[in-house]
């Protein structure tokens, strides 16, 4: 009876979040009067059946870098890089970006298969596919393959991490924004658990998750991790989570070499023997469900809208720090560009209709091991 009594229990939760997610809003229209992206059909194997677009900035800079962008669920990559501002801070830098995007016919709210083994393991699915645009853009603008770069929020952080985990000698660097721990769901019952409760392991199994990915030996790349911790879609401790996988992976001690706090950000940093940054963790006070920015004039680059949040910050500009893109100490805009800033009352943030097609599936399933359907 305990069984039934916790399968019972389950259900009760999973139901609940299925009726909060048909009550969210629908999808909204992408910024595609803004879209700035160029599709490249044809671009080779794509088991996973995505879409490639693009966007090679005028100039590019000589053996330029490159930044593969992950959309979440419910957006597409043209009102991603309208939100987010990665084409804008291109322009004014000089590299390339590449934006996989999700099929409708794949995923109803496109998501990415961050969950299903299918997917996520290297040569297959989606994140095969994701590697074939690389190598397509490597090389036909010769791309400086020691510059290669990948970040996404939510479904697209956690194909994020699925992405460092199976092709690690692919990227030098990675940021992932408000995602889940490589590895930390193979079906759609897990990928709940994990987004509204977290996956606890210890640091040494997560790392070991990755290091079975790939024959890869080292050296890993750099991670770095951003959450909100008002975060009830995708809850806070993933982020911990996350930083336990690859401090491991890393062979980092558990403590930050360092700790700051301004305001309500929270930035902790680990580092190796050398001094050289390796790991990074990004934790935004009172903040929901999505990317940071800021609105405040050459501060940061993008517009605020559903999961792109006017708090203070800008994401898109610390990652491409980060990753070298940007110089510590240069503004947002160098060149001054075609800038799309908007300031804008950001909106109360609704639960994300991720996996939504397969909720009722879940429970019609759940309800006939437990015997109450037929």
């Amino acid at each position: 009876m305990s069984g039934l009594s916790k399968i019972i229990s389950e259900l009760a939760h999973y139901r609940k979040v299925a009726q909060t997610l048909r009550s969210a809003s629908a999808r909204s229209p992408a910024e595609d009067r803004d879209g700035r992206l160029v599709e490249i059909e044809d671009f080779g194997a794509n088991p996973g059946n995505l879409r490639m677009l693009v966007h090679a900035p005028e100039p590019l800079a000589p053996r330029p870098g490159l930044v593969v962008v992950l959309h979440g669920c419910t957006q597409t990559a043209q009102a991603y890089d309208h939100g987010s501002g990665w084409s804008t801070l291109a322009d004014a830098h000089g590299f390339a970006l590449l934006y996989p995007e999700q099929k409708s016919a794949n995923n109803a709210n496109t998501c990415f298969s961050w969950f299903d083994p299918a997917h996520t393991a290297r040569g297959k699915g989606e994140a095969a596919s994701i590697r074939t645009m690389i190598e397509r853009m490597a090389e036909d603008l010769d791309i400086d393959r020691d510059r290669i770069f990948v970040t996404g929020l939510s479904a697209g952080g956690a194909m994020t991490n699925v992405m460092l985990a199976t092709y690690p000698e692919v990227f030098a660097a990675g940021a992932v924004i408000a995602g889940l721990p490589y590895g930390g769901a193979r079906n759609v019952h897990e990928a709940f658990r994990s987004m509204f409760s977290g996956a606890s392991r210890g640091a040494h199994e997560w790392g070991a998750l990755v290091r079975e990915a790939s024959p890869h030996e080292g050296p890993w790349p750099k991670v770095s991790i951003w959450h909100g911790e008002a975060d009830a879609t995708v809850v806070p401790s993933n982020a911990q989570e996350i930083v336990k996988q690859w401090t491991d992976v890393h062979a980092l001690p558990h403590h930050a070499t360092s700790l700051e706090t301004h305001g309500g950000h929270h930035l902790r940093q680990w580092r190796d023997d050398v001094g050289e940054l390796r790991i990074e963790e990004h934790l935004i006070a009172g903040m929901s469900h999505g990317a940071p920015l800021t609105s405040a004039e050459g501060q940061g680059v993008g517009v605020a809208g559903p999961f792109m949040l006017d708090v203070g910050i800008s994401s898109t500009l610390e990652i491409a720090r980060f990753f070298g893109l940007v110089s510590a100490q240069a503004p947002a805009l160098a060149q001054a560009p075609n800038k799309r800033v908007a300031k804008q009352e950001s909106p109360v943030e609704k639960p994300q209709p991720a996996l939504l097609s397969s909720v009722e599936k879940t429970i019609a399933e759940a309800l006939r091991k437990a015997g109450l359907l037929r």
